[in-house]
């Protein structure tokens, strides 16, 4: 395991049995609140772009709008709130995806991208996928060329990053957590 890793796990909060009993919740507002490990995040989740065109980052609500930002400014892109339905105020688009207890929806304003931009996906967590895919879907539906994945965590036994990488994501994560 290398530093980077060592260093951003070690700002990772793990709180046992939210919100459910059995699953360890891995919350990520002690490493946002962390100056020294938030800047680690963002500029190993940055990194692999240096020098490449990215038009626009989006990010997941909530927790993706704070990293995707500041993903954002670093490679001088626009940033795109994915927001949960009804949150946003101008003409929109919705998709539906599925959670591990039922199905929801994300919008994004129709006029956020425009065909052939290339857009990188931000949010905190990687675990069964449905949200990802589904604003990977949105993404698309509206004329992006999702260039990657990025998350700060990935939970690997939950299936997500290879639900992305099926539909031809590349996806990249910082710290690996075994379980749920």
């Amino acid at each position: 395991m290398s530093t980077v890793e060592q260093e951003l796990i070690a700002a990772i909060r793990n709180i046992a049995d939210y919100p459910k009993p059995g699953i360890m919740f891995r919350d990520i507002t002690t490493l946002l609140g962390n100056p020294r490990a938030f800047r680690r995040a963002v500029d190993e989740l940055v990194h692999p772009f240096a020098g490449l065109k990215v038009d626009k980052v989006a990010g997941i609500e909530a927790r993706g709008f704070i990293l995707g930002g500041a993903i954002a400014h670093q490679l001088s892109a626009g940033f795109v709130p994915i927001r949960k339905k009804g949150k946003l105020p101008h003409d929109i688009v919705r998709v539906a995806y599925s959670l591990e207890y039922g199905v929801d929806e994300m919008e994004m304003h129709r006029d956020a991208i425009t065909p052939g931009e290339k857009v990188i996906l931000v949010d905190d967590l990687i675990a069964t996928g449905g949200t990802a895919e589904g604003a990977v879907k949105l993404l698309r539906q509206m004329g992006a060329d999702v260039v990657s994945a990025c998350f700060v965590i990935d939970l690997p036994d939950l299936g997500g990053r290879a639900k992305l990488e099926a539909l031809g994501v590349d996806v990249k994560t910082l710290v690996t957590f075994s379980g749920h």
